[in-house]
């Protein structure tokens, strides 16, 4: 048994489990928790095209969040227009949006890139707070959009609303499996080579004629995209939005947060991280929200450091290290015994 072998069990057992864990698991609360969970994880991947493969911080994908959300549910609610076309029309419209974004302040370094995508952010917060419409687009201000829920007990497909958890829980499973194979394929592409040389290495990589302002470019676009169809599926789960539920910097905080401690750069980092800091998130929210509001960032926070005073590069090195030894064992263990019967058969 080759460890190459091993290892493709290991991720179809990952796999299985994932698909098959709503059928065993049917309190509501869990099923939300592990939607939550799913959903971090496909955004956090998705910000890792530019923040993790680029080099880059960007601290303001909330605002592709919020171009997801609210460009599905405007056209749901004032043209009766599916969700699942507001989604790829947010999504087009994010990818515009962080071409004009990524075209000047990709070429800033450090904390200068940072802080100018967290006053982006920030901006278009204050501007959808105080603008009860933009045109003939009804925004509500502060108080936000209801997206009327249907019949209880019915599901409506066009609509993007579901009676139960589960079908939430299958979408955004499949979106994450979906955008992590992007991801896969991303690294092992040119453009990823050229992201990761020009992330580490921009002068050098510029020398050896890549361009590596449009490759970040390109990246945001594409991260841009992807993370908008996570605001339509929020959308859609919470039935309700506001300017501080998915325009906010706590939301690209949190983002930045995972990827960190999970691994920036690296295809299973946002994936661990999530798994760490969403069930803390959550619980945290649960039972700590009332006397403690915000408790689940300071809670993020202390991870956080502890996760950089002993592993600077994330969780996803040491933790790969480990599985890969144990993979070795036991592909070792396996061909000793096989040996062992072929000889004495």
């Amino acid at each position: 048994m080759t460890e190459k072998f091993i290892k493709k069990c290991c991720l179809a057992a990952c796999v299985l489990f994932a698909f098959g864990m709503p059928l065993v698991v049917h309190s509501p609360t869990y099923l939300h928790i592990s939607i939550m969970l799913l959903l971090f994880a496909y955004m956090t991947t998705s910000w890792n095209l530019v923040g993790g493969f680029a080099g880059v911080l960007p601290l303001g994908h909330a605002v592709f969040v919020g171009i997801g959300a609210y460009t599905s549910t405007i056209l749901w609610l004032q043209y009766s227009i599916s969700p699942w076309i507001g989604m790829l029309v947010g999504g087009v419209l994010s990818a515009i949006v962080g071409f004009l974004i990524g075209k000047p302040t990709l070429k800033m370094r450090g904390a200068y890139f940072a802080l100018s995508t967290m006053a982006f952010v920030e901006g278009v917060r204050v501007v959808v707070e105080n603008l009860p419409y933009i045109g003939p687009f009804k925004l509500n201000g502060p108080r936000g959009l209801n997206i009327p829920p249907i019949e209880a007990g019915h599901n409506d497909f066009f609509a993007f609303q579901f009676a139960g958890k589960e079908p939430y829980y299958y979408i955004i499973l499949t979106m994450l499996v979906g955008v992590l194979a992007f991801t896969w394929y991303i690294s092992r592409s040119k453009l990823g080579y050229y992201l990761i040389a020009g992330g580490e290495e921009p002068e050098a990589a510029e020398a050896l004629g890549v361009n590596v302002a449009r490759c970040k470019v390109w990246a945001m676009v594409m991260s841009a995209f992807l993370t908008s169809l996570a605001g339509t599926f929020m959308a859609q789960l919470t039935l309700f939005i506001y300017p501080k539920s998915v325009l906010t910097l706590d939301l690209s905080f949190e983002l930045a947060f995972i990827a960190l401690i999970g691994g920036r750069g690296s295809i299973a980092g946002p994936v661990i991280g999530a798994l760490l800091l969403r069930p803390v998130s959550e619980f945290s929210r649960i039972y700590l929200s009332d006397s403690l509001p915000g408790m689940h960032l300071i809670l993020y926070g202390v991870i956080l450091i502890v996760v950089m005073l002993l592993q600077p590069s994330g969780l996803t090195d040491p933790l790969t290290k480990k599985f890969n030894a144990i993979v070795k064992f036991i592909a070792k263990k396996t061909n000793k015994k096989k040996d062992f019967n072929d000889e004495y058969a």
